[in-house]
């Protein structure tokens, strides 16, 4: 009896507005996990298709490849981002990529791949969370930190010539696009509020520790 009544209730709650058994396992923090990581995915994927119209040049470095091509390549990988065409650079180091004047690949897909593999390491490399998993919040801080770095960076190194690394919301000389600037500034406040509900008290000593390191990349805890 007590066997039929359990699948009775699964069934009823199966046919309940669209829920979904899984999110029995879930608590209402992981819940809004998942949304924060789907989110900073959406977030990533809208910055890619932006910086590859502003800097056709960099796609164009692999035969063939298109916009399309590039987001299913990172739609495909689950957990980390490791692609033989960065050397298995990933995070901090493919991003490190982007200003390196010795580096002749595709600036783009390494910023992205080290920028989207950060934000998996954050959330722990989990598609989304469940009643057991837990967030560690100075991961998730650090990538806060690590998103205003490259946003700076993007602002302000430059080639021997003066021109960007990428292009973004300056073109020629003047700031025309600053959707760039919006896109990183949610990723910053996803981050930094996440590591919020993951952590308590102790976060404003860590927030302060994070953000006296200056504008360089900080590894991810791991």
């Amino acid at each position: 009896m007590r066997y039929l009544c359990c699948l009775l209730l699964c069934s009823l709650l199966a046919g309940c507005g669209g829920y979904e058994l899984k999110n029995l396992a879930k608590s209402d923090v992981d819940l809004v996990t998942d949304e924060f990581i789907d989110e900073t995915r959406r977030l990533v994927r809208e910055l890619t298709v932006k910086l590859y119209r502003r800097n056709p040049a960099e796609l164009s470095k692999i035969p063939g490849m298109t916009i399309e091509g590039r987001l299913a390549q990172l739609r495909a990988a689950s957990g980390q981002l490791d692609f033989v065409e960065l050397a298995g650079r990933q995070e901090t180091d493919a991003l490190e990529l982007v200003f390196n004047p010795h580096f002749d690949g595709d600036r783009v897909f390494a910023l992205v791949v080290g920028l989207g593999g950060m934000l998996r390491h954050a959330y722990g490399y989990n598609e989304e969370s469940f009643l057991f998993d837990s967030l560690r919040p100075e991961p998730l801080w650090a990538s806060a930190h690590n998103v205003e770095v490259l946003a700076w960076k993007l602002r302000n190194n430059r080639r021997v010539n003066g021109d960007p690394w990428l292009v973004t919301s300056e073109y020629r000389g003047v700031t025309d696009n600053l959707s760039f600037e919006r896109l990183f500034g949610k990723l910053i406040v996803l981050q930094e509020m996440m590591a919020r509900i993951a952590g308590d008290a102790d976060d404003r000593r860590l927030t302060k520790a994070v953000h006296t390191a200056g504008s360089v990349f900080i590894p991810l805890p791991i």
